[in-house]
């Protein structure tokens, strides 16, 4: 594993890909980035984004099969690893912990 660290968009990225499961593909991460974060990035974004995640351990990629609806192309389709699960935990527990240390803006 190269680093532990992740930036927003490989984070929402590596959560996606666990809120999507066996339709965690480019297409659909970048349309769903956009409903849920809305956040608009390229399809370039997205795979680069992916491509970092997998060479650093966090997810790994399986081809569907072919389709007739693709024109006979399969799809990536990306799942988290252990690896991936543990540092989104961590995130989002340096991230609660800070929160709770400032309650002036805890949720009410």
């Amino acid at each position: 594993m190269e680093k532990e660290y992740l930036g927003e968009l490989e984070e929402l990225t590596l959560l996606l890909i666990v809120m999507l499961k066996e339709d965690a593909y480019g297409l659909a991460i970048r349309r769903t980035l956009k409903e849920q974060a809305n956040r608009t990035v390229t399809i370039g974004a997205v795979h680069g984004t992916l491509n970092r995640l997998e060479k650093k351990g966090f997810v790994e990629s399986n081809y569907s099969g072919a389709t007739e609806v693709r024109g006979g192309r399969s799809k990536r389709i990306f799942s988290t690893t252990a690896s991936g699960n543990k540092v989104l935990q961590k995130s989002r527990d340096v991230k609660v912990n800070l929160w709770m240390q400032i309650p002036e803006l805890a949720i009410k």
